[in-house]
């Protein structure tokens, strides 16, 4: 009788540098949108636990925010310290590390975040993310052998993690790194977040999403209240009362928009997603108010949730 595969389960850290698609990669492998996603660097500012459960095992992948040179006026804030803090602390006590890299681009930042990984000891994996991207496939294999030269990755794996191609190969990869044991979390468990934290994630991606280039990195968002309730329509419904902390008073005023367009219009599409997210029906109130300084203010900081 044929022996079945051990079952194994363990932790991988996420590393990259900023806007290499590390959280749409988390989402792919995990089948859900436990991370938010937009097109600017820095959307992921906490550790998050993607769990990905499959028939041979459970990856719990560790998202961080992406690891950067510090240098500059906005990487030197303090925000930015705690995010390359959070990266960094995210390799210890996992049991192997993914690279993730944009596909035909190799720079000082991930030659950083290679060293940081190379250093711990970690096996570590090098995933190509965006091949859907490369419009001449024939370049993609002179730049595999360019960036693993000299460097020791223990699989390399050209994926999309947007399009979902080359990832089953991937997750054999990373659980044939990880140790025989049990699934850590239950079946049906995707992440290690909270709702109310989600929440907040979830109106601070639309504010990345919707406003200018600056502006996002000047906001944050504050879960004020979370409480849930019965609804006849929908069985429960989440009350959610959250408030978007800028910096300055014009920041303020472009947040909200002309008669409260812009902020009516960040509201209802956090709304949808938290419905979907949720598979329940949500009310969210948001109001917009002014913290002078806090994405310099290590205590501030601290206050809002950043680890």
């Amino acid at each position: 009788m044929a022996t079945l595969p051990p079952h194994r389960a363990g932790h991988v850290a996420v590393i990259g540098r900023p806007n290499v698609g590390k959280s749409t990669l988390v989402n792919a492998l995990v089948g859900a949108n436990v991370s938010i996603v937009s097109n600017r660097p820095q959307t992921t500012r906490h550790r998050m636990l993607g769990i990905a459960t499959v028939d041979e095992g459970q990856i719990v992948l560790v998202d961080t925010p992406g690891l950067h040179r510090e240098g500059g006026k906005r990487a030197s804030n303090a925000l930015n310290r705690v995010l390359n803090r959070a990266a960094r602390g995210a390799i210890e006590g996992v049991d192997a590390a993914m690279l993730v890299v944009e596909a035909g681009r190799w720079d000082e930042e991930d030659t950083l975040a290679y060293e940081a990984l190379h250093a711990s000891g970690l096996p570590v994996v090098l995933v190509v993310n965006q091949v859907d991207r490369i419009a001449d496939k024939s370049t993609l294999l002179p730049y595999l052998q360019r960036v693993t030269e000299g460097r020791a990755f223990a699989a390399v794996h050209p994926v999309s993690a947007l399009k979902r191609t080359g990832l089953e190969p991937l997750v054999a990869s990373l659980l044939a790194l990880l140790p025989e044991q049990p699934a850590l979390y239950g079946e049906d468990e995707i992440t290690d977040k909270s709702q109310r934290f989600l929440a907040g994630e979830l109106l601070r991606e639309q504010l990345m999403r919707q406003l200018g280039a600056e502006l996002p990195y000047a906001t944050t968002v504050e879960i004020e209240s979370f409480t849930e309730e019965p609804s006849p329509q929908a069985g429960v419904m989440y009350r959610i009362g959250a408030v978007i902390w800028v910096e300055r008073e014009g920041q303020k005023a472009i947040v909200i928009g002309k008669g409260g367009t812009r902020l009516r219009d960040i509201g209802k599409r956090a709304r949808e997603r938290m419905e979907s997210l949720f598979g329940a029906k949500v009310f969210l109130q948001t109001w917009v108010r002014v913290r002078e300084g806090w994405s310099d203010d290590e205590s501030a900081l601290r206050s809002l949730g950043y680890e």
